[in-house]
């Protein structure tokens, strides 16, 4: 239902996604994993029609992002990476003001409100305005616009950032529960987000894809059977120079990275 295909995105001089492709289908979760600036949210974006690609195409339920963006928008529910919203509305009239962004009305509407709050458990904090909300409650209110129109896609991101151990827990419970009748793709740095919501992931750093797989499979790849010492052993750290580099071409950063990778 997600079809990514040879997708980049340049910001002037630097590409921060570079010839990404993949597909995801119904009833897969697939967790986005990466260190930070590794290119997981500029990939979103372009996913929703948010941000246009220098190169490459997206399909969405067989609809072109190109071609055909309200189609695809209408099928994709967005949850942006820190949870914006309007701090003045109170919940409910921020979710009255989504549901009648897609369309929704009277009956509708009123049907749609009742089961997003019912599976974001918001009964509670309806009547409150937004920036009196915990994060955790910020973050369920702005998941509940995204599935206030029954989207057949789910795109996350980071939707765990910032939340407690007793919220990460719900949201990824509420993850697991979505994922049934849904896609779901959510970008995380996050490695145990992955053993517990995952039924696959993919690694990118730097733009590029360096790993897909199962959790398991992941995990099969290094001797440890560890996903963190997967995972550092196909991407580099920030104080790493960029590839092309002087530093980054010497023998020693080379063989470096090279025994790594082979470990």
């Amino acid at each position: 239902m997600i079809e990514v295909e040879n997708l980049s995105r340049r910001f002037g001089t630097k590409r921060a996604v570079d010839d990404v492709s993949f597909s995801v289908g119904k009833g897969e979760v697939l967790g986005f994993l990466g260190p930070n600036g590794a290119g997981k949210s500029t990939t979103m974006r372009m996913i929703t029609g948010y941000l246009a690609p220098t190169s490459g195409r997206v399909r969405v339920c067989g609809f072109s992002i190109a071609d055909q963006p309200l189609e695809v928008k209408r099928r994709i529910g967005y949850l942006p990476e820190s949870a914006p919203s309007w701090p003045d509305m109170t919940v409910l009239g921020f979710l009255q003001f989504a549901a009648r962004v897609r369309g929704l009305q009277g009956t509708a509407e009123r049907e749609a409100l009742k089961r997003v709050v019912a599976q974001c458990h918001l009964e509670n904090v309806l009547g409150q305005s937004i920036d009196t909300l915990s994060k955790g409650f910020r973050q369920r209110t702005c998941l509940a616009q995204a599935l206030i129109h029954d989207p057949e896609v789910l795109i996350l991101d980071e939707p765990t950032d910032g939340l407690d151990p007793n919220q990460k827990h719900e949201m990824r419970a509420l993850i697991r529960d979505m994922a049934r009748s849904r896609v779901v793709l959510f970008s995380t740095h996050i490695l145990e987000e992955v053993d517990e919501v995952c039924t696959r992931a993919i690694v990118i750093d730097r733009g590029r894809i360096v790993a897909d797989g199962t959790p398991a499979e992941l995990r099969s790849r290094v001797p440890s059977g560890r996903l963190d010492d997967f995972f550092r052993s196909v991407t580099r750290s920030d104080l790493e120079p960029e590839a092309g580099s002087a530093a980054s071409a010497s023998p020693d950063a080379s063989s470096q990275r090279d025994a790594r990778v082979a470990s």
